[in-house]
């Protein structure tokens, strides 16, 4: 009985332990939140246009967007169609 009781004791202290590397852990800063939808125009603008040597955070907060929007926009997740016909215009251009 006494050995579990010290077993007990190794957990509760361990388990102490571990709550306070929890609580120190802090999450991501992914920037800041989204207050509108993104525009076919947005997605150009960070795709290729003139925020397209930002980071994913620094064009959210210019354009007042999220960080997961600019990243699903230039990772071809969203605006499909707007990849669709860059595609299609860069194999008629190899074409050509």
């Amino acid at each position: 009985m006494a050995k579990l009781a010290d077993e007990v004791e190794v957990l509760k202290e361990r388990v102490t332990q571990l709550e306070a590397k929890i609580a120190e852990i802090k999450p991501r800063d992914r920037g800041p939140k989204s207050t509108r939808q993104m525009t076919e125009e947005d997605a150009r603008n960070v795709i290729w246009g003139d925020l397209k040597d930002l980071s994913h955070k620094a064009a959210a907060k210019e354009l007042g967007l999220s960080y997961g929007q600019i990243y699903s926009a230039r990772g071809e997740f969203t605006f499909k169609k707007l990849w669709s016909e860059f595609w299609d215009a860069k194999a008629k251009a190899k074409k050509a």
